[in-house]
């Protein structure tokens, strides 16, 4: 990255503003505070803290925030405490302005029944649908199996009966996570207790991807916006952790004057890979504190599941010195990953273990063919499903068994380099894959590749994260590959797709937020060091529903389970300053 060309571009950018605004003298600091920007703005930051002292040292390169509020514009703004880019400044401004609008914002308070509220239970779950009756804003945030999908379809079944013909969209950042959604939605309107409630057009509820929500083409601009709002009454958002700056102030600029937007999301994962943490910032806004419930009670995750003693593990506070005796002794001890049998009714199945440190003198002579065939226990079922599929005799076979074992585990991994980057494994999948299904590529192609798209394609109607599975079928005597891709039950000529669309036995903990597999393994060795954080862990490890495999180096996995990640930004004080503003 040091010599990339991005980096190369933005140090050529810094250095022609330098040496046409700044007098010689003030040159040097001025670099090295504008580098900070560029350094933050890489890790997520939307800024940086910034003195009034430093901020001079910019001379004619940056303005204050009320300048820029009337519209002024400058390469850099300084508000006080933070510096930005001018374009963070405008999403965080903008955003601020459409949140605190969307706070204030009258709407018919829906008269709920004794009847709607016996629908939940528990008593924060109540309070949710409490909530959305009340308010055009609402935050709903919890862990795995707090029931989060579970409170939301009671909520919607509720408006729509409250309001027959409701108009309700539903979206997600990706299309996994739109797919999952539409999923767990199905499945909660099945329940008995709705049956009185769920009305047709509940049940032909799509969810999509947020950029199909909002129109966005190839050109990034959408085609709903502050003068031609989305024409619904719910907006829902789940997976609102993955929410960035830029999509999350396109998509509040579009909520129209008494539409209700609820925000569903877990507070504890990863952020966005762009710049922003928004969620995060919402829920640090005083003002918002009504607009906003978190659900604590799990009921897929409870206190003697492991995964859910895991996942609580993570929150906890330790050092790196004591936090993997703690581990083995509370969790799992360490040992050798062995092949998980999945079964309906199985019991929680967390194992780890051990990579060599570096420096430890062996490093080199690891067997690294022998983890590859470790990793690869998890695709047992997977590959005798494809070769069921191989070996018919029908012009189509069935594709449903090879689906379901390949959604029932994944690979995650931190870095894409290294003997156990991205890369890497996806290689060493493959080849065994292939070896044990005796076939040979056509090209790049084989019966059984996984492959995710790394870009939204509007022209072919997929989203970047949208995963595939090839098939050779049958056609005028000759076998042609397709790509199956589930979530949008849709076939595409592999001789369709993009070049770099990438194989995906394995993928990044980041591409796999708003998924879910039965198993997972999580892969962190000493290349993800400065990577690591509390977040990162655990978005990987809720990932699983019945098994996680953890393969990490031992400094890997401290560093992962002890650093805690705080996205430096000004949004929640902006929102905070203008409904202060507001309410005067």
């Amino acid at each position: 990255m040091e010599n990339s060309p991005k980096r190369l571009n933005m140090q050529a950018w810094i250095n022609s503003l330098i040496s046409l605004r700044i007098s010689e003298d003030a040159q040097e600091p001025a670099a090295l505070l504008l580098q900070q920007v560029f350094q933050a703005i890489e890790q997520g930051d939307s800024c940086i803290q910034c003195a009034e002292s430093q901020a001079l040292q910019l001379q004619g390169l940056s303005i204050g925030a009320e300048q820029a509020a009337a519209q002024v514009i400058a390469p850099f703004i300084f508000d006080g405490q933070h510096l930005y880019l001018y374009r963070y400044w405008a999403l965080e401004h903008q955003l601020a302005q459409a949140a605190a609008q969307l706070k204030r914002q009258n709407i018919q308070t829906a008269q709920l029944t004794e009847q709607h509220m016996a629908l939940l239970t528990d008593a924060q779950q109540q309070r949710a649908l409490q909530m959305v009756a009340a308010n055009a804003l609402s935050i709903i945030t919890g862990g795995p199996g707090t029931g989060k999908t579970y409170t939301l379809a009671r909520i919607i079944a509720v408006m729509n009966q409250l309001n027959p013909g409701i108009r309700i969209a539903m979206a997600a950042p990706t299309g996994k996570a739109a797919q999952r959604m539409k999923e767990a939605l199905q499945n909660s309107f099945d329940d008995a207790k709705l049956q009185d409630l769920v009305s047709e057009n509940l049940t032909r509820l799509m969810p999509i991807t947020i950029h199909r929500l909002l129109g966005l083409g190839e050109d990034q601009r959408p085609r709903f916006h502050a003068k031609r709002p989305l024409p619904f009454d719910v907006i829902v958002v789940d997976e609102a952790s993955m929410l960035d700056l830029n999509l999350a102030q396109m998509l509040f600029a579009a909520i129209a004057p008494e539409t209700r937007l609820i925000l569903l999301g877990d507070a504890n994962q990863l952020a966005s890979v762009d710049v922003g943490a928004v969620l995060a910032d919402l829920q640090q806004v005083p003002e918002l504190a009504s607009n906003r419930i978190n659900l604590i009670t799990s009921h897929r995750f409870d206190g003697e599941k492991l995964i859910g003693r895991m996942a609580a593990f993570i929150q906890q506070n330790a050092s790196e010195q004591e936090v993997l005796a703690r581990f083995e002794q509370e969790i799992a001890p360490a040992g050798a990953l062995q092949a998980v049998t999945l079964t309906p009714d199985m019991q929680d199945v967390v194992q780890l273990q051990y990579l060599p440190e570096e420096g430890q003198g062996h490093q080199i002579q690891m067997d690294w063919a022998a983890y590859y065939d470790q990793l690869m226990l998890g695709f047992k079922a997977y590959a005798s499903a494809l070769d069921e599929y191989l070996a018919s005799d029908s012009d189509a076979p069935p594709i449903g068994a090879v689906i379901h074992h390949f959604d029932d585990y994944r690979i995650l991994a931190a870095v894409r380099h290294g003997y156990l980057g991205l890369t890497a494994l996806n290689e060493q999948m493959e080849a065994r894959i292939l070896k044990q299904t005796a076939q040979a590529k056509t090209g790049e192609w084989y019966t059984g590749r996984p492959v995710m798209m790394t870009y939204n394609d509007y022209q072919l109607g997929l989203s970047n994260g949208d995963i595939g599975i090839c098939f050779g079928r049958r056609q005028a005597g000759k076998v042609q590959f397709s790509v199956y891709f589930p979530s949008l039950q849709k076939w595409v000529a592999a001789a369709r797709l993009p070049k770099n669309i990438e194989t995906a036995y394995a993928m990044t903990i980041h591409k796999s937020q708003g998924s879910e597999f039965k198993h997972t393994a999580v892969v962190l060795d000493a290349n993800a060091l400065q990577l690591l954080s509390k977040e990162l862990i655990y978005t990987a490890i809720t990932r699983a529903k019945k098994a996680v495999s953890l393969l990490a180096a031992p400094s890997a996995l401290a560093a992962a389970m002890t650093v805690k990640t705080a996205r430096r930004s000004g949004l929640s004080g902006q929102i905070a300053q203008k409904l202060g503003t507001l309410c005067q």
